[in-house]
């Protein structure tokens, strides 16, 4: 079990992301067996590179404004906005307010890469 305020983890720079910042709130590391629970601040007028992979994210917006971008469609965030996108879709998070852009990421472990596709219904 972990319990734990999530400043008490230790903020990391993203890669090729300048002026954002990721904390490993829940990894396998803490015995979390299928995913890991990132929290992200997005300064303003930063944003994660326009990118895709074979995993999915699970985000919940914590606070400030911004827009994420998927396959080429844009959608306004913000606090209490949830947002799902599906593996290999090309997308992208930017803060466009004047406060941090925060929110909570989830996603598999990448040894479960090919999993789903093998137990998907026919």
């Amino acid at each position: 079990m972990k319990v734990c305020d999530y400043r008490e983890v230790e903020a990391q720079v993203a890669e090729e992301a300048e002026g954002v910042t990721v904390r490993w709130v829940i990894s396998e590391a803490d015995g979390a067996p299928h995913f890991s629970m990132r929290i992200f601040d997005v300064q303003p007028g930063h944003g994660s590179p326009l990118h895709s992979h074979w995993w999915e994210h699970e985000v919940f917006v914590l606070a400030g404004t911004g827009t994420v971008t998927m396959a080429g469609k844009s959608s306004p965030i913000k606090e209490g906005t949830v947002v799902f996108v599906p593996g290999d879709v090309e997308h992208q998070f930017v803060n466009e307010g004047d406060d941090v852009l925060r929110f909570i990421c989830l996603i598999p472990h990448m040894w479960l890469e090919g999993v789903a596709e093998k137990h998907r219904p026919a």
